[in-house]
């Protein structure tokens, strides 16, 4: 019996351990990256960008049904279970306004900066049936994301591509007149310049491998605007709510990740000037992890079914 990884949300289909060889016989290349560990486990090396790139296109093939997914050496790897939390708890948001979970097109989000993985369109739309645009600022990114659609016929035609022509907006150019949104989502650069991005690669990369000295891998996963900005996250967030405020009646529930939780006071109080009718914050956590999901509306409850 696999262990139950129970801070994951109850509906996350990743709550127990990986099954290696059930995954192994998805993606037979996988192989050569799993061992076994100090405590009799299988696992494998989540430093080595191409273990990861394997186990997520097992993953998304077993859980998903996604056929041949694939990313660009690179380019950012995301974790498929905490990316699915995400999801689960959007669908418990929106569950709110009805008293059951949301399934179906009429449901339509938007991925702000969905890059070359395309992860939470692809887990939204297979596990609840809902209508995802995604959206970037980098063509090539988008170029591999169309490439997954288009070796997954049977739902491509309900994830829709959208480019980001100017990266100083984030829904204008997106969301046009009289479109509407139940929600956007949003996992935002986290660091604030390339030095910074390269030092919690190495700290993360340490903390992996349980090493003091760990062999410094400066190729890590992931381009600029995938993984920095300028002034990280809190400014990225601030624009955001900035933003929101012009497309308030389009988009019923706008919701990003916060990893800094420091940041939550100057967010809220910049809620707060926007004048959002709700503000929630929503905790989650991914093994030692936290992270959290900051979502606002200017949508009055009475008329939040409209959307």
């Amino acid at each position: 019996m696999t262990a139950e990884k129970s801070n994951l949300h109850p509906r996350n289909l990743h709550r127990n351990s990986y099954d290696f060889d059930e995954l192994i016989s998805y993606v037979p290349d996988l192989k050569q990256y799993v061992f076994v560990n100090a405590y009799q486990t299988s696992t494998i090396n989540f430093s080595i960008p191409k273990a990861v790139k394997l186990l997520n296109k097992a993953l998304l093939l077993k859980y998903y049904g996604v056929k041949n997914w694939d990313i660009p050496d690179g380019n950012l790897c995301p974790p498929i279970p905490g990316r699915a939390d995400y999801v689960h708890y959007l669908a418990d948001l929106l569950a709110e306004h009805s008293n059951e979970i949301q399934k179906g097109l009429a449901i339509k989000g938007l991925d702000i900066g969905t890059g070359a993985n395309l992860v939470y369109p692809l887990i939204s739309h297979q596990t609840y049936g809902w209508e995802i645009t995604g959206s970037d600022i980098n063509k090539s990114s988008l170029e591999n994301a169309q490439k997954i659609l288009a070796e997954n016929p049977d739902f491509s035609s309900n994830i829709h591509l959208k480019f980001q022509p100017d990266p100083n907006f984030i829904f204008k150019n997106i969301v046009h007149s009289g479109e509407k949104f139940t929600f956007s989502m949003c996992n935002p650069p986290f660091h604030d310049s390339e030095e910074s991005a390269i030092k919690g690669n190495l700290r993360k990369t340490k903390n992996l491998n349980k090493s003091k000295s760990p062999k410094t891998n400066l190729n890590f996963s992931g381009q600029q605007s995938e993984l920095w900005c300028e002034g990280g996250e809190l400014a990225f967030i601030s624009k955001m709510i900035d933003e929101s405020v012009l497309y308030s009646s389009q988009i019923l529930w706008f919701t990003c990740l916060v990893s800094k939780k420091e940041n939550l006071f100057k967010l809220i109080s910049l809620l707060k000037k926007a004048k959002a009718i709700e503000v929630r914050i929503i905790d989650m956590a991914q093994g030692q992890k936290i992270s959290r999901i900051l979502a606002w509306t200017f949508i009055p409850q009475n008329k939040r079914s409209n959307f």
